[in-house]
């Protein structure tokens, strides 16, 4: 029997390995120094709850990988997060708490309204480097979100990268955008446009639905009649895709399907199924079963965890790798943890392994890493296969 979760947003998360709520102010444990703390509004509970578990042990496992090792220059990681219940309010007054308690240098958020709410604070406070679960846009940006980045390519360089894939495929090919309307499913899709314009893609037709699980039979029509080569999904986890597919099959279109990350973990892909078979979608790392290259860091996380993590999980132990890598260079350069430092530091990381997380070696200039693949659904072998090479913007 589980044991019950305890009122879920007061239950703190405090998660480094071998971490424990004695010490709630940094603690002054190793010879080299106090403790680098990365603090996280963690969605443990609520509709993105998916996310935030995954996240949660990626960024813990990686902090346990770095303190095995001996920590960065003798100082211990510590990860202290909360859950937030995927709630904006809630982010903000556990960001406040987690800094007031503990001396918090790199954090990582759970949404585009934190990552934007909080943007004044973090500016105001002046010591943080901020990452999280948002691939906004908008937020790749450094004069207006100077201390935040996104651990992978934005909405719109998302779909570059699906675009430029159609456009070596297929060239002049006929597309569609089918977008939820919500911030988040608008994000791309003016840019999308331009884009496909310029890359000579024709762009037959564009659908706004609400999000989640609605009736979609009108919108297939509406889709048919356009007949698209390439169905552009955005704006959704799971529903309504797989109706706009099954029913689009069945009124006998021959369009390829395509998603964005958060459609994109294999388990959600996985639950399409049959209609799901050769969907396609952008992802910025490796799953978690490739063992297609040489992938030491993967090699290690399947030891760690024998079963499948989902992507977000990849995405916050990515997270944590670069915050420590942006902290070991302030270190090595003698310059004191702040934000304006640290983002600097995450700014000259040029041509970096990540151990195979990333196929290709990465080079962080703005805000973003721009880099992904395309994979495709192989529903017989229920995996995630490459569909195309890395593909670096």
């Amino acid at each position: 029997m589980h044991k019950p979760i305890q009122s879920p947003r007061r239950r703190s998360l405090l998660l480094a390995a071998g971490a424990t709520l004695a010490a709630p102010l940094a603690a002054h444990a190793q010879a080299g120094g106090e403790d680098i703390v990365i603090g996280g509004s963690i969605p443990m509970t609520g509709v993105f709850a998916f996310a935030g578990v995954g996240v949660n042990a990626g960024i813990s496992d990686y902090v346990k990988i770095v303190n095995d090792a001996g920590g960065i220059k003798g100082r211990k990681l510590r990860f202290v997060g909360e859950d937030t219940g995927y709630k904006v309010d809630v982010s903000v007054a556990t960001f406040k708490k987690i800094t007031s308690q503990n001396k918090v240098h790199l954090y990582y958020g759970d949404s585009t309204g934190f990552s934007k709410t909080i943007n004044p604070e973090l500016e105001r406070n002046g010591s943080i480097l901020m990452a999280g679960a948002s691939f906004a846009t908008e937020i790749n940006d450094p004069k207006k979100y100077p201390h935040q980045f996104l651990v992978g390519p934005d909405y719109t360089e998302m779909f570059s990268i699906l675009l430029k894939h159609i456009a070596k495929e297929k060239p002049g090919a006929k597309v569609a955008f089918v977008y939820s309307d919500s911030e988040f499913g608008r994000d791309p899709i003016d840019e999308g446009e331009a884009l496909a314009k310029q890359l000579g893609l024709n762009l037959v037709i564009k659908l706004m639905t609400p999000p989640g699980s609605v009736d979609v039979s009108t919108e297939v029509i509406k889709l048919r009649r356009a007949a698209p080569d390439y169905t552009l999904f955005h704006g959704y986890i799971l529903a309504p895709i797989p109706e706009f597919i099954s029913q689009g099959k069945q009124m006998g279109m021959a369009s390829k399907w395509m998603g964005t990350f958060w459609t994109m973990d294999s388990s959600t892909v996985m639950k399409m199924g049959e209609a799901g078979d050769g969907f396609m979608g952008v992802m910025p790392y490796r799953y978690y079963y490739d063992t297609s290259a040489k992938a030491p860091m993967l090699e290690k996380i399947r030891q760690m965890r024998p079963e499948y993590q989902s992507t977000a999980y990849m995405q916050g132990f990515l997270a944590a790798m670069l915050f420590v890598e942006s902290a070991k260079r302030c270190l090595d350069a003698n310059k004191p943890f702040t934000g304006p430092n640290l983002k600097a530091a995450l700014n000259s990381i040029k041509d970096f392994d990540t151990g195979g997380l990333i196929g290709v070696p990465i080079t962080i200039r703005g805000n973003s890493i721009p880099v992904g693949r395309v994979y495709k659904a192989d529903m017989k072998a229920q995996r995630m296969v490459p569909a195309s090479d890395w593909i670096t913007l």
